[in-house]
C-alpha cells in the first residue's frame, strides 16, 4: 500500500477548509468545499441575489491608514498595467463607457481594495451570459482586496460608502449577487446590511446553459440574458 504524501496545493487546500470549518461551521464549510470539486468536472453556479437600501453608520469609518474615493479614468488607467490589481486595460475599454464607476481604497499609492458599480446590464464573467437587473439600482460588481489589505472590512466600508451616494442620487440601493458558496463574502455583505431576494440557478450541458430564477428574481428584474458566444 502507498502512503500518501501531502504536497503544497493539497496542504493549502487542507488549511483552507480548516479555517472556513473555524469561521463558519462544519456544514457550510464541506457543502461549498463539495461545490467546489463538483465544479470541477462540471459548470454549475447558484448565485444568491441581494440587496440592501440604508448605509449602515459603522460601516463609514476605515483605518485612517487608507484614504478612499471614486477613481478617476486616468488613475484606473494605471493601475490596470499591475496584474496585483486584476483589472486590464481591456477590462476598462469595455466599462468606462458605460458610466460604469469604481470606489477604492489606497494605502499611499498601492490600491488596497476596490468595488466596481454600474446601471447597465453586465457581463456575468461566464461566456454568453448578460446579468440584466432593476435599473432603480446600482449593481455592485467585480469586488475586490489585495491579500494585504484584508481583515479592515474595507470591502464593506466601501460599498456602504457608495450606497450612501447612490441613495442620496436617487436609487434604491445597491443589488448584487454572491455565489452560494462563497461564504466569507455572504458574511461580510450580511453584515453590512444586504438581505437576500432570491436565487439564479445555473449549470452549462453540451455548451448550453440551463437557468433557473427565484420569484424574488423576478420582482427585482434581476435575469439572465444567454447571448452568441
Amino acid at each position: 500500500m502507498g502512503v500518501m504524501t501531502w504536497t503544497t496545493p493539497r496542504l493549502k487546500r487542507f488549511d483552507a477548509l480548516r479555517r472556513d470549518v473555524e469561521r463558519h461551521g462544519p456544514w457550510k464549510a464541506y457543502a461549498a468545499a463539495a461545490f467546489n470539486v463538483a465544479n470541477r468536472f462540471m459548470c454549475v453556479r447558484i448565485l444568491k441575489g441581494v440587496t440592501v437600501d440604508r448605509p449602515d453608520p459603522r460601516f463609514m469609518a476605515c483605518d485612517p491608514a487608507y484614504r478612499g474615493e471614486f477613481i478617476p479614468e486616468k488613475t484606473l488607467r494605471s493601475l490596470a498595467d499591475n496584474p496585483a490589481n486584476e483589472m486590464d486595460q481591456s477590462f476598462l475599454d469595455r466599462v468606462l463607457p458605460r458610466g460604469d464607476e469604481c470606489y477604492g481604497f489606497f494605502e499611499g499609492d498601492a490600491l488596497a481594495s476596490y468595488g466596481w458599480y454600474s446601471s447597465r446590464p453586465s457581463e456575468l464573467g461566464l461566456p454568453g451570459l448578460v446579468l440584466h437587473f432593476d435599473p432603480r439600482y446600482k449593481y455592485m460588481y467585480k469586488g475586490h482586496t489585495h491579500r494585504d489589505h484584508r481583515g479592515h472590512r474595507l470591502h464593506a466600508i466601501g460599498m456602504t460608502r457608495a450606497l450612501a451616494r447612490y441613495v442620496a442620487e436617487g436609487y434604491r440601493g445597491l443589488i448584487s449577487y454572491v455565489e452560494w458558496h462563497n461564504v466569507d463574502s455572504l458574511k461580510s455583505c450580511y453584515r453590512m446590511g444586504y438581505n437576500d431576494f432570491g436565487n439564479i440557478y445555473l449549470a452549462r450541458l453540451f455548451g448550453q446553459y440551463l437557468v433557473r430564477m427565484g420569484d424574488g428574481c423576478r420582482r427585482h428584474g434581476f435575469w439572465i440574458e444567454q447571448t452568441a458566444t
